[in-house]
């Protein structure tokens, strides 16, 4: 098929890749990547000029959010369920652990990255939550890590 009619995508490698850009929007894949271990996540991020959708295509993962404005003051686990559309609202504290099998789509704005991102580092009440919830939502998932 020629690619100016369709333009056909794949990913399955680890972490995440921007898949698609067009215009203002991209779609990429986040899948497993050993930053995604609970116990090595350390923060939460918020991209301050735009939403995110999250979609679970395969696996388990779990998506925390954060209430506060300019620090984390308690994180929330949202357990995600496959096809659902989870839109993570601009300037929402975020992340997420992802099953070693797990796949996510993401769609957000292509100029998403570091330069409109903020980051708040997880306190160790908050880094129990993460890893507590994560144990107890994806049981043998994680006793080796």
């Amino acid at each position: 098929m020629d690619e100016k009619l369709l333009e056909i995508k794949e990913f399955d490698g680890i972490g995440y890749l921007p898949l698609i850009d067009f215009g203002t929007w991209r779609v990429a894949f986040l899948r497993y990547i050993d930053e995604l271990i609970p116990r090595n996540i350390n923060r939460v991020e918020r991209h301050i000029e735009t939403d995110e959708v999250f979609v679970l295509l395969a696996g388990k993962a779990i998506l925390f959010m954060g209430t506060g404005d300019e620090s984390l003051e308690e994180l929330v686990p949202i357990v995600m369920e496959p096809c659902k559309l989870y839109n993570v609202r601009q300037n929402a504290w975020h992340c997420a652990v992802l099953s070693h099998d797990a796949t996510i789509l993401l769609v957000e704005n292509r100029n998403t990255g570091l330069a409109n991102t903020d980051y708040c580092a997880l306190d160790e009440d908050q880094k129990q939550v993460l890893i507590s919830t994560a144990f107890h939502e994806q049981p043998g998932e994680w006793e080796n890590e």
